[in-house]
């Protein structure tokens, strides 16, 4: 590595593993077993704890703490970590934190946006494309499927799921499970349409979008509970691979503890 990509004030543990072309500023700690990818920059004041995987390409800002304990009263010091994938940035004084459970993972994907202030817990997973603005809070055992894109201040209870394609609006209290392609808002969060200007950036064709209009329409604005609805969409729409993923969402979001999570034991 050469010396000109880190600053001489940066501490950096002699077992991390680290490119020669990662870029490391004034006063970073960097932890025992923490591996860094080529091009990846972090700015002054980063701390990044032991058992961290960081891929390619990715900043982080200052004041930044990735790959701390959980705070979970079951963790007893076993080996955990947090992997991140390439491309991701991760804001000022943005905290992630190590899984509980021997062996397990926090996990980030790539080309991820996560924005100042913003906390990851333990044991969650966060997808590719997703954005989490300011003062976002994920509490432990949350998944974050591909392209969600969660507003500042909203706060996730543990163990819910977010689908892909979602937005849920800036200071939402998130309790229960968000269906992909759907928007949610409110205190707590309610899905109140499909994610239409989304769906649409993302590339889904007229008539896939129309098709999930229609499902939502079953779902949230029909006098048809849940089954009665599941019943229609299965008999009356036609099955595109986004409609299956969305109801095989819903279909384990039902069998969740409060409609959070995928099984009875989340």
């Amino acid at each position: 590595m050469s010396n000109s990509n880190i600053h001489p004030s940066a501490i950096i543990d002699s077992t991390a593993e680290i490119h020669p072309e990662v870029e490391i500023g004034p006063y970073c700690v960097i932890g025992r077993s923490v591996k860094i990818g080529a091009g990846t920059v972090l700015h002054p004041h980063v701390v990044i704890e032991h058992n961290t995987r960081i891929g390619a390409g990715c900043r982080i800002f200052s004041g930044a703490i990735i790959g701390g304990p959980p705070q979970d009263f079951k963790y007893q010091d076993e080996d955990t970590c947090v992997v991140i994938g390439n491309n991701t940035t991760l804001r000022e004084c943005v905290t992630i934190h190590r899984a509980t459970g021997e062996g397990t993972v926090t996990s980030i994907g790539n080309d991820t946006m996560i924005m100042a202030y913003a906390h990851v817990g333990h044991n969650c997973e966060v997808g590719n494309h997703v954005t989490l603005a300011s003062y976002v809070g994920i509490s432990g055992h949350v998944t974050v499927e591909d392209h969600v894109n969660i507003g500042g201040l909203t706060g996730v209870h543990q163990g819910c799921r977010i689908g892909t394609l979602s937005m849920i609006g800036g200071f939402s209290k998130v309790t229960q499970n968000i269906p992909p392609y759907m928007l949610a808002d409110g205190i707590p969060a309610k899905v109140y349409d499909i994610n239409k200007i989304g769906l649409r950036r993302a590339g889904l064709l007229p008539k896939v979008r129309n098709e999930l209009r229609q499902t939502y329409k079953l779902l949230y604005r029909s006098n048809l509970n849940m089954s009665q609805a599941m019943e229609t969409i299965e008999e009356e729409i036609e099955k595109s691979s986004e409609l299956e993923h969305l109801l095989k969402f819903i279909r384990s979001s039902r069998d969740g503890k409060n409609f959070r999570g995928s099984s009875p034991a989340e």
